[in-house]
């Protein structure tokens, strides 16, 4: 019975030591952002991945094809409902009823993936001329996955718009060029001058 006692307040006190190791420790005051987390979860799926294959895939011999036949691996533990051809909601972006299609991964979430992969590739050692996460052969087939959900689900993925920041930054310079033609007309004191400056300013900035 002393024994068992004495095992067992050993045991608790292993505890409070390793607890007090991970205070200490510099690491575990620093906790990794979601993307990273995300990041490295999603690498060492990857590295399970090539594992697993067969046969077996090491880093240094994997290309975009093997990317991409990771990437279909991963359809089977999709939750985004992408209709056949042949189904009667093909097209639809609210099917009024459940039925048989398959759910795949979503194309964002697939772009994502390989965004993250492609930073982790490098991040542990691998040149950015083999980096198979950026070939041609990957960006096709994510290119082609975004057009056939796009055309399955009644969904278009529209790229995002940039034109509300260059009319943003043309309002900016106009403003800049107003209000620098019509400073030395004010610095002058002569009313009349600085209300005749401003008109042409403006429609010169309007021009």
């Amino acid at each position: 019975m002393e024994a068992t006692s004495g095992g067992a307040s050993s045991e608790a006190a292993a505890p409070a030591v390793s607890h007090q190791a991970e205070q200490s420790s510099p690491a575990a005051a620093a906790p990794l952002s979601r993307y990273e987390s995300q990041k490295r979860r999603d690498w060492n799926t990857f590295l399970q991945y090539l594992r697993n294959h067969k046969p077996p895939l090491t880093l240094a011999w994997c290309s975009g094809a093997n990317v991409i036949e990771f990437m279909k691996y991963l359809d089977q533990f999709g939750k985004t409902k992408v209709h056949v051809t042949g189904c009667p909601y093909f097209g639809h972006p609210n099917p009024p009823s459940p039925c048989t299609c398959p759910l795949k991964q979503a194309w964002g979430s697939l772009d994502a993936l390989v965004g993250r992969l492609r930073a982790a590739f490098e991040e542990n050692g691998g040149r950015p001329e083999s980096n198979p996460f950026g070939t041609r052969a990957v960006r096709i087939y994510l290119r082609e996955v975004r057009e056939g959900q796009a055309k399955a689900r009644g969904i278009p993925y529209e790229k995002k718009k940039r034109k509300r920041s260059n009319v943003v930054t043309a309002a900016a310079v106009s403003t800049a060029t107003v209000s620098g033609s019509g400073s030395p007309a004010t610095a002058g004191g002569n009313d009349n001058n600085s209300n005749a400056a401003t008109p042409s300013a403006a429609t010169a900035a309007t021009v």
